[in-house]
């Protein structure tokens, strides 16, 4: 069986990925061992809190540099919620920070006003997901059982926006604003939504990348 590693560098929901993969049928295993990380058949890098936080724990356990190694491999990468978020170069989040740079593009706070719209935010709750013109087409992803308003869960208050469209793997509707749901390139994906807590569709989600 192929193993399934889930980078754990002290932020946020390890635990709660650990069992949606064992719910769909695969061994995970939680390690922040260089060597471990890079000879891994999948990699997730999960993550709740603050991007600052998040890349401050990746360089502390020495994880920055497998995990762009392991990216190149071409074996598949997702990165969740904040470990969406780090895949892209930088955040604007309490300042500029760097990320990791696999994805082109940058990190920004969710708008609390726009064209006349005043929202709550952290964005909490369910959305449903959509596809992006020009972006990636779902067949192509861990999406191609998902369908189109399906719902799945979010709990964020920034957003990851990629340079390119073509980047772009799906979106939602948040009070009248559209946000990057999901970012693909190559082998790596983002989700900023959790697919271990969005019932059937994220465990769809999470079989199709274990059996990728």
């Amino acid at each position: 069986m192929s193993s399934v590693i889930i980078v754990d560098y002290g932020m946020g929901n390890i635990k709660s990925v650990l069992r949606g993969i064992e719910q769909v049928g695969a061994k995970a295993t939680l390690s922040a061992d260089p060597d471990v990380i890079y000879r891994a058949d999948h990699l997730i890098l999960p993550g709740v809190g603050a991007f600052d936080d998040g890349m401050v724990g990746l360089e502390r356990y020495g994880l920055v540099e497998p995990i762009l190694r392991f990216s190149k491999s071409g074996k598949p990468l997702m990165g969740i919620c904040l470990g969406m978020q780090m895949l892209l170069d930088k955040s604007e989040e309490h300042g500029e920070h760097q990320g990791l740079g696999l994805i082109p593009g940058v990190v920004e706070e969710i708008p609390r006003v726009s064209n006349g719209v005043v929202r709550k935010i952290p964005h909490i709750g369910w959305s449903a997901l959509k596809q992006v013109d020009g972006g990636c087409d779902w067949k192509d992803g861990y999406l191609s059982h998902t369908k189109i308003g399906d719902f799945v869960y979010f709990v964020h208050s920034y957003m990851a926006v990629p340079i390119h469209k073509l980047h772009l793997l799906s979106q939602c509707e948040y009070q009248g604003l559209s946000i990057n749901a999901a970012i693909k390139r190559d082998n790596i994906t983002g989700f900023q939504f959790h697919p271990e807590k969005s019932g059937e569709v994220g465990l769809k989600i999470l079989k199709e990348f274990i059996n990728s």
